[in-house]
């Protein structure tokens, strides 16, 4: 077998728990191939159109996703440079799996990284399953890693955790890349 060695890696990330596997895996490879790493959060569009009343609620949605795209993209970036990787956090909007295609054509990417499952229910049913869609239509190589089971209570622990550690910019910790995945974020 071949070693090979990555530039550019791409680690897409919806903010759920379910990216704590591609977020590890996505950092060790690397710090071993000493790669450039892109954090990338894509706003899926709402919709809804903006009229009469909805207009408010559509801004408070629009901005939610928005503050959760950073926390999920400034963690990554957080975490990588602890590792001294060089990492850009970017916040796209559009279709997940078009957005995730288009930038890693563009930016010359050489692996994408990503979790089995993102969003849940609903919204997966309407946007169906991006990774599969990336995996399908891309030229690039992608790395689909399977995301963990944890409790709800365990979940809502992690994120309120995790939330007050990026809000406050605080380096409380800094967890090594292989540990479990207890220490990476959960900021949905």
């Amino acid at each position: 077998m071949e070693n090979k060695s990555y530039d550019k890696i791409l680690i897409a990330t919806d903010g759920s728990i379910n990216s704590e596997g591609a977020i590890d895996s996505g950092l060790e490879i690397a710090r071993l191939s000493g790669a450039k790493v892109y954090a990338l959060y894509v706003m899926a569009p709402t919709g809804f159109t903006l009229r009469g009343t909805q207009e408010t609620w559509v801004k408070e949605v629009y901005n939610e996703l928005s503050k959760e795209g950073k926390e999920a993209t400034e963690y990554i970036k957080q975490l990588g440079e602890d590792y001294g990787l060089e990492v850009e956090a970017v916040m796209l909007e559009g279709n997940p799996s078009e957005m995730i295609i288009d930038f890693a054509d563009e930016n010359e990417i050489d692996l994408i990284v990503m979790g089995t499952h993102g969003k849940t229910g609903l919204q997966k049913f309407l946007i169906g399953s991006v990774a599969e869609k990336v995996v399908r239509n891309s030229n690039k190589e992608v790395l689909v890693v399977r995301g963990p089971s944890p409790s709800p209570e365990a979940l809502k622990q992690k994120k309120e955790r995790i939330k007050e550690m990026v809000r406050s910019k605080q380096d409380v910790y800094k967890p090594n890349v292989s540990e479990k995945r207890d220490n990476f974020p959960n900021v949905r």
